[in-house]
């Protein structure tokens, strides 16, 4: 190939326009990582009204008047930006109030099954032969559920194609629809097989992916091999070990700009790992944000995180009253299950000098905790990369984790034999259990009270390079080996 090779980014979120998690992060960061590597990548996300707006200057490059079956018809807009995104604006599934998948009240929009079936059928058409612009790409990088479909049709397409990567974030989330869906869809009646989208009796968009894709990643390497199990593969693990050898797992990196603590216009005193005294002022300030009492000495332990089950968040709950019992405080910013919700609302209200809890999301609260906590708390239950744990290493702030999927690849145990190496980073526990999380907590609370130590592992997290480019290159090697049969062009 005398040319760059050329990948189409097709995802469902992009930051900070268009964010429901993660993804919306590394739809950002990876494909400027991917250009920075000397790829030739454009973007295709849909025309969130966020995105009309941000870049109103976007100029029509194809409409798709019949995209088949009840899909509705689309314009291609290119938008100037680094790489090139292209919108797919279509004001009948994307011109809502909400986030991308559901309303303001949360719940997921019943057509779901076609606003992203047509994000799929597009990046499936400029991948194909029928492609409306000069501009090809050799692969088509499939992000989660809701591009799942684009290697389905693809595979059902005429003439060259290019190649596929299905990359899955989170295999819980699945894209399960009737079967009637298929119809609609206008994907042929054959696709809906075992060895193809039928999962259950019903149509999935995610399986989809999985089955007729080139190559498949996920977001970390022990995530890759934990979803082999039936314990976390979630009903596609029999695929999955079918598929094994397609699959790699590659470890996500961050934004380290936007993510910096000696730059961070969020923070009241900047810092850096030769100037981690002054961190302190950030929790000073934390604590009066959130209504704390401004104690220097009482351990602060931030969470910022979905209150989901997965994340762990009941797990916490569980050993609040004896954290606080310990002296520590506990400041927590996320949303999600309401029962979890309230639950940590009434722990709130019953000590409300030692426990904050803001629900909702806010990015320079985010940010805040992440600098003002003296330990960060991620115990989910699987985690398939997590960024959190990567950001507050980063902030010299060292989180308590669970040994499990990009945890586990991502935070060093602080061990006698990584104390005295100088790799620890964090504290990783191994049972999910509120009494494992205390018993991780305590250590980390020990090791805080003796100031070498706790020096040691904060500049240790702080070195860990934890940007994108080691990513990029992975997935450029992965890109050529999912060409390597022959799909792209040669001009």
């Amino acid at each position: 190939m005398n040319r760059p090779l050329r990948a189409l980014f097709v995802a469902p979120e992009l930051a900070p326009w268009a964010k429901a998690g993660g993804l919306a992060e590394v739809s950002r960061d990876l494909p400027r990582a991917l250009a920075d590597a000397g790829a030739d990548v454009r973007l295709l996300v849909p025309a969130f009204p966020a995105l009309r707006a941000a870049f109103p200057a976007a100029l029509e490059r194809a409409r798709f008047e019949a995209p088949g079956g009840s899909l509705a018809a689309a314009r291609l807009l290119e938008a100037s930006a680094r790489p090139h995104i292209y919108l797919v604006e279509c004001d009948t599934y994307y011109a809502r109030p909400g986030g991308p998948y559901g309303g303001p009240d949360g719940a997921d929009w019943p057509d779901n099954h076609l606003r992203f079936g047509l994000l799929s059928r597009v990046a499936a058409l400029l991948g194909s032969a029928a492609s409306p612009l000069a501009w090809r790409p050799d692969i088509v990088h499939c992000n989660d559920w809701p591009c799942g479909l684009a290697p389905a049709y693809l595979a059902h397409a005429a003439g060259r194609r290019a190649a596929t990567l299905m990359t899955v974030h989170n295999l819980a989330y699945q894209g399960i629809f009737a079967r009637s869906a298929l119809e609609e869809l206008a994907l042929p009646p054959a696709s809906l097989a075992a060895e193809g989208l039928e999962f259950h009796g019903k149509l999935s968009f995610l399986k989809g992916g999985l089955h007729y894709a080139t190559k498949l990643s996920t977001v970390s390497p022990s995530y890759a091999r934990e979803i082999l199990r039936p314990d976390l593969g979630f009903g596609l693990d029999g695929l999955l070990r079918h598929r094994a050898d397609d699959l790699a797992g590659i470890l996500n990196g961050i934004d380290t700009d936007t993510w910096n603590p000696a730059r961070d216009p969020h923070l009241v005193s900047r810092y850096d790992a030769a100037t981690l005294e002054a961190k302190s002022p950030n929790k000073s300030a934390l604590q009066l944000e959130l209504g704390l009492p401004q104690d220097g000495d009482a351990p602060l332990l931030g969470m910022v995180s979905r209150l989901v089950e997965q994340k762990g968040a009941d797990l916490l709950i569980g050993i609040a009253a004896e954290i606080v019992r310990a002296g520590a405080q506990i400041a927590v910013l996320g949303r999600g299950e309401r029962a979890i919700e309230n639950a940590l609302l009434e722990l709130a209200r019953r000590h409300s000098r030692a426990i904050a809890v803001r629900i909702g999301f806010s990015e320079p609260l985010a940010h805040r905790i992440e600098a003002g906590a003296d330990v960060f708390l991620m115990p989910s239950r699987f985690e398939p990369c997590g960024l959190n744990q990567l950001y507050s290493m980063r902030y010299g702030t060292p989180p308590v984790v669970r040994r499990t999927g990009g945890l586990a690849d991502s935070v060093v145990d602080a061990t006698e034999e990584s104390l005295r190496a100088g790799t620890a980073t964090g504290f990783v526990f191994d049972e999910s259990s509120p009494q494992a999380l205390l018993g991780a907590l305590r250590r980390a609370l020990a090791a805080a009270r003796d100031p070498a130590v706790w020096s040691a592992i904060r500049r240790a997290g702080m070195a860990r390079d934890a940007g994108w480019s080691r990513a990029a290159r992975e997935y450029l090697d992965l890109y050529c080996r999912a060409l390597s049969g022959g799909a792209g062009e040669d001009d």
